[in-house]
């Protein structure tokens, strides 16, 4: 999404922010968002004695820990080919144990997924190399007899098998967030504090990480078995990611997969962060009024988890479910157009990466309807979500009208689970003769350097819909969130000028992103929540469909709250202690409400008035004042050229001239390529500052 857009006029007019909020309810659960937490020592059995475990090495050898006693100490590091943050810390571990065996530390590195596979465990051995043993714990007893509670759990031991220091690499990567460096190493400084003969000041701490379970206890529910209940609830919900070859990190396919995973399973579906799906139930509907809900049903959540918790009985194989064929290639069909990057994408291995923009031209000739989409990211395990902006190329007759949109408003997007969409019969999306498409994606490097060249498919309507399926957005680009403040609240508005049908919401936020919700005032003054988000995650930009298309009348006032976590609280926060703006960047923020909706497509020889798109966005100032300063020639008009001068301002620095030309053409309401005083005076009502 562009950056700096709008703040010029915010400079100018002296602007604090549009529309001061106070109708999102301050309260909301738990971030999503977890680093490591500090722990009292005794929590975890700091300064106690281990076992003296014996393990098999990947090579074959055995080993017991007393078989280090003669070295310095012993790291033991759990790792995992499968789990999305240990493949993300495995550079660190090979890099400390690289670094650290030189000075007399022994480092094993302990993967308890039974299912992980030989040739990715083998590679990450030969990675690891002479610097350390790799022991595949399949059975999970050495995990179980160390007490690791994650896969990303550490443990130092001295040469008595006495505790040292129990719980995270540091907080580089955690759940639901990755930063670009470590704040805090804790394992290095418990290695350096403990290698210099000083106590350890940070001993214990939480690893957060894919949990693994070592308390399985007796059965709960003799009636659900994996075949006759689980397999098939989990094919229902969890298959079309969790599955070789999908974009989940690992595999949920078969039961001995959720054997691996069932600490984790059990955690985040009592938590509801898995399936991923974040609207509250819509007050006084007893359905749900989103097609693409995937959350789990009552029953589904307590079989489930009644399932975990026992012993996970198999039950007999004749009640098993048929294995789902999942297509491959194109799912949409084959497309009748397929772009690609021209050039590979570079991933780097780890840290923080800005969004990568690539500009692909589409060649066409004619104006297409589109009637299905595909987005397919050659690295998908490193792709966060995409982006997809349509718009004409430069100098193109059409640009001008069309520009505003096609910078903010996505025409196509991509989120792990969610990369296509087809419209039913009578429905389509306009792609103009000679438009570029914009990708801009967001990658998550996972502790392997790769290249990407996404590609998306189109497929072509037979003939012109008879409706244009379009996005529009509720902007607040003028808000601060103050340094520290942990529930800092904002709002956008748009008052209808005709009806709207609406097809679906995507709230979208940055990295400090807390809570958000949409709400409807209707012309008679009654308010409805249209969508509440208490808990909004970065990590998902979902789009909630309507099951129903929802149509708001001529006067209805839809609304976008946000609230924002700029406190050191927040383990995503790139730096508590700026003021945070808009921006296009994920250490910036937006306050963006997108709406999908459509609208008639005008016969031949009807008036194409009733399909431009929805405009949304509000500002107030001295237009009067500004007016005279830019008008240079004194002829009572604004020319283009002069408009432009508002971003050659010295008191605005990373302005976007093409922003500030975006913003003269939504004024220029007749089109003559100049502003009147009463065009100009629009600004009033295209960027009101209000407090309700």
């Amino acid at each position: 999404m562009t950056g700096k857009w709008l703040c010029i006029l915010a400079t100018i007019f002296g602007m604090a922010g549009v529309i001061a909020a106070g109708d999102l309810v301050s309260k909301t659960p738990a971030s999503v968002r977890q680093a490591p937490r500090i722990l009292n020592a005794k929590e975890r059995n700091i300064g106690q004695l281990i076992a003296d475990v014996e393990f098999q090495g990947v090579a074959g050898k055995h080993h017991r820990l007393s078989d280090f006693a003669n070295r310095k100490g012993v790291v033991i590091a759990v790792t995992s080919t499968s789990c999305p943050l240990s493949k993300k810390y495995f550079p660190t571990l090979v890099r400390l144990a690289r670094q650290y065996s030189q000075q007399g530390l022994t480092f094993v590195l302990v993967n308890p997924m039974a299912t992980d596979k030989p040739v990715a465990i083998q590679h990450d051995a030969k990675e690891l190399g002479q610097n350390g043993l790799y022991v595949h714990d399949q059975q999970g007893t050495l995990s179980a007899a160390l007490q690791l509670t994650s896969t990303t759990d550490v443990l130092l031991l001295d040469p008595a098998r006495t505790v040292r220091y129990h719980g995270a690499i540091d907080d580089q990567y955690g759940l639901g967030y990755s930063a670009a460096a470590p704040r805090k190493s804790y394992l290095m400084s418990a290695i350096d504090e403990y290698l210099r003969g000083q106590p350890v000041q940070i001993a214990a701490t939480e690893a957060p990480g894919c949990l693994l379970d070592n308390d399985v206890q007796p059965k709960l529910n003799p009636d659900v078995t994996y075949h006759n209940r689980i397999s098939r609830l989990i094919q229902m919900n969890c298959g079309e990611c969790h599955r070789d070859g999908g974009v989940a990190p690992f595999s949920l396919a078969t039961r001995a997969d959720l054997i691996d995973h069932a600490k984790m399973i059990e955690t985040v579906v009592t938590q509801g962060t898995m399936p991923p799906w974040f609207a509250s139930p819509v007050e006084g509907q007893k359905v749900s009024p989103w097609i693409n809900d995937c959350s789990l049903s009552p029953s589904d959540k307590t079989d489930l988890l009644a399932w975990l918790k026992s012993d996970r009985a198999e039950g007999d194989v004749k009640d098993a479910s048929q294995p789902v064929q999942y297509a491959s290639g194109w799912t949409i069909g084959m497309p009748d157009l397929v772009l690609k990057f021209p050039e590979p994408v570079h991933v780097q291995e780890s840290g923080f990466m800005r969004y990568q923009n690539v500009v692909v031209e589409t060649g066409l000739k004619e104006d297409k309807w589109i009637q299905g989409i595909e987005i397919r990211p050659g690295a998908p395990e490193v792709v966060h979500h995409i982006l997809v902006f349509a718009r004409p190329p430069r100098g193109a007759a059409n640009q001008q009208k069309n520009s505003p949109q096609d910078e903010i408003n996505y025409w196509a997007i991509y989120v792990p689970g969610n990369n296509k969409q087809v419209y039913p019969a009578g429905f389509a999306r306009k792609l103009p003769k000679g438009t570029q498409i914009r990708f801009q994606i967001h990658y998550t490097p996972n502790g392997k350097a790769t290249d990407d060249v996404t590609q998306i498919g189109l497929m072509f309507a037979d003939k012109p819909p008879e409706n244009e399926v379009k996005t529009a957005s509720l902007i607040n680009a003028w808000f601060e969130i103050p340094p520290g403040a942990d529930n800092h609240e904002d709002s956008a508005k748009f008052k209808t000028s005709s009806d709207v049908t609406v097809l679906g919401y995507l709230p979208h936020m940055h990295l400090r992103g807390k809570a958000c919700r949409y709400e409807a005032i209707m012309p008679d003054g009654t308010r409805e929540t249209l969508l509440d988000i208490p808990r909004y995650d970065f990590n998902w930009q979902l789009l909630y469909r309507y099951a129903e298309p929802r149509t708001f009348t001529k006067g209805t006032t839809l609304k976008f709250f946000a609230s924002f976590d700029n406190s050191d609280k927040n383990p995503a926060n790139p730096d508590p202690k700026s003021t945070v703006r808009w921006g296009d960047q994920t250490y910036d923020e937006m306050l963006l409400g997108y709406i999908e909706y459509y609208v008639p497509v005008p016969k031949p020889g009807e008036s194409a008035s009733a399909t431009e798109t929805v405009q949304f966005g509000m500002i107030e100032g001295r237009e009067d004042a500004l007016f005279s300063a830019l008008d240079l020639n004194d002829d009572d008009k604004l020319s283009r050229e002069e408009f432009l001068k508002v971003s050659q301002n010295p008191r605005l620095k990373q302005t976007n001239p093409f922003m500030v030309s975006a913003i003269f053409v939504s004024l220029d309401k007749d089109h003559d390529g100049e502003l009147s005083l009463e065009e100009f005076r629009q600004m009033r009502e295209l960027f009101r500052k209000k407090k309700n």
